[in-house]
């Protein structure tokens, strides 16, 4: 199902838009479906806790990533590194 710009969702176009354009799993240490989901979405966690942010930010950043399928971006991250 894809309903925005071939993504599921908005959230998870926006966050693989900006954070994952052009890796790949290896590029986050990913090597099953798995785990790349759970290191892309650490990944981008530690991104927004570590920006300096005030916390009431931070808060609605990490609230946005709740819309986020992170196996879609996996799966992406998997086949981008099958094609590199």
């Amino acid at each position: 199902m894809s309903d925005y710009n071939g993504w599921t969702n908005y959230a998870t176009w926006k966050i693989n838009l900006e954070y994952f354009d052009g890796m790949t799993a290896d590029d986050i240490g990913g090597k099953t479906l798995s785990d790349t989901a759970s290191a892309a979405r650490a990944w981008v966690e530690d991104a927004i806790t570590e920006s300096g942010a005030p916390a009431h930010v931070a808060d609605l950043a990490l609230a946005f990533l709740a819309d986020v399928d992170w196996y879609e971006i996996a799966d992406h991250l998997i086949q981008s590194e099958n094609v590199a």
